[in-house]
């Protein structure tokens, strides 16, 4: 190496760690800005939007790796540009495939910079706790009206937060609750108390928002996590502590529970949100029968009826991601979205127990993604932001393995 170029590497690789250490921090920034989305454009599609540009702009790859999910989505996405030729009037049709497009851009974006770096993995967790600490606090406040204009984190009683809907703040909080629930059954116990008490605020969250989406996937989310985590470690004395936690969790949670529900307007709300089926569901043309009906529907419409058309035919929309991707996306777009998915959910499950610095976040993405993938049945996880970091986790992690084996056999052959 000549003189010139080892000063140019001298001076070229502080700089270019500092811009990737800016790019780091600017990543968990956004997805900081994903748990305030009150009005939209929200200030995270503004500021991802920049972002993705100029990372990609800057030399981003994407890998074979991630290249699936980059085809997948683009594939689900030229389905709702299809089922527009459906639409008599666009209106806001358009837009929401961009939107579309938009989001599944940022799942292959947070897929190629995990697997360029799996330290991002923490800064991306940490930022999303942070947020939902604040947006459930929001919610919290406002349900109980702490102060003047605490309505405004509210709608029908139920708690949102910085959100416009209570069914996707709760659904927004389960993933950073497993997180927070990793760290206590696996961190040190100085900073389990921390971690406990930013839990509880998710926990109460998730509670007062009222959907019983959220209801589930929290529970069905601490279940999996604790059952994987018990599979996967072998140590008797980490199994015993893992369970005593748990307990003293369960019995933490249960008591906040019993104490919340001392409140009258509380009680009455969750006497009547916890009813497994609600008037609206069974009714006629209620959420069940419009699901029956829509499905009948889209055997006779393979580029589907177009954005937002359904809710104009029926007295609501689809609430069903099944259905919403046969009516907005045609059958190209539902078999793509089920494609990915289900190649999300099999390469994840393959790499899950593997003992790997990222194995712990892959982990929580993949019952995160498993989780609303069930409650995709009685509700619409279109447009969630954070389902799309999800797949992002999920495959990033999964790059990452496929680049370990490549390396690991490219060593062995020296």
């Amino acid at each position: 190496m000549s003189t010139v170029e080892a000063a140019y590497s001298r001076v070229a690789n502080p700089q270019r760690a500092t811009l990737r250490l800016i790019g780091s921090a600017a990543v968990a920034f956004g997805v900081f800005l994903s748990g305030f989305v009150i009005n939209e454009p929200a200030p995270y599609e503004l500021w991802m939007a920049g972002l993705v540009g100029i990372w990609f702009i800057l030399g981003l790859r994407i890998s074979r790796y991630t290249a699936p999910l980059l085809a997948l989505l683009m594939t689900f996405n030229v389905g709702g540009m299809l089922s527009l030729t459906q639409m008599r009037d666009l209106a806001d049709g358009p837009m929401y495939v961009a939107v579309s497009s938009f989001l599944a851009l940022t799942a292959v974006f947070y897929a190629a910079i995990i697997e360029d770096s799996h330290r991002r993995l923490p800064l991306i967790f940490n930022a999303w706790v942070f947020a939902a600490v604040i947006t459930a606090t929001l919610g919290i406040l406002g349900y109980f009206h702490a102060f003047p204009g605490a309505e405004v984190f509210t709608l029908y009683d139920r708690a949102k937060g910085a959100f416009q809907d209570p069914n996707v703040f709760g659904p927004f909080l389960v993933p950073p609750s497993l997180y927070l629930v990793h760290g206590i059954l696996t961190g040190n116990l100085r900073s389990a108390p921390i971690r406990a008490g930013a839990l509880l605020i998710l926990a109460f969250g998730v509670f007062l928002s009222f959907s019983r989406a959220a209801w589930g996937l929290f529970l069905l989310g601490v279940l999996l996590l604790v059952f994987l985590m018990l599979l996967k470690e072998r140590s008797g004395a980490f199994r015993l502590r893992i369970l005593i936690l748990s307990l003293a969790a369960i019995m933490m949670m249960t008591a906040s529970l019993l104490i919340a529900l001392q409140f009258p307007k509380v009680s009455d709300l969750f006497s009547t949100r916890a009813q497994l089926v609600q008037d609206y569901d069974g009714e006629h043309l209620g959420r069940f029968e419009r699901h029956r009906i829509g499905f009948t529907m889209m055997m006779e419409r393979p580029l589907g009826i177009g954005p937002m058309v359904f809710g104009t035919i029926f007295p609501e929309d689809e609430h069903n991601i099944w259905l919403k991707s046969l009516t907005t996306y045609g059958w190209l777009g539902f078999i793509s979205y089920v494609g990915m998915l289900c190649c999300t959910l099999c390469l994840g499950f393959k790499n899950l127990l593997k003992d790997r610095p990222w194995q712990p976040y892959l982990m929580i993405g993949w019952i995160a993604v498993l989780g609303h993938a069930a409650i995709g049945n009685v509700i619409d996880i279109d447009h969630w932001r954070h389902v799309y970091l999800l797949f992002g986790v999920v495959w990033g992690c999964v790059a990452l393995e496929a680049r370990h084996i490549r390396n690991e056999n490219r060593r062995a052959h020296r």
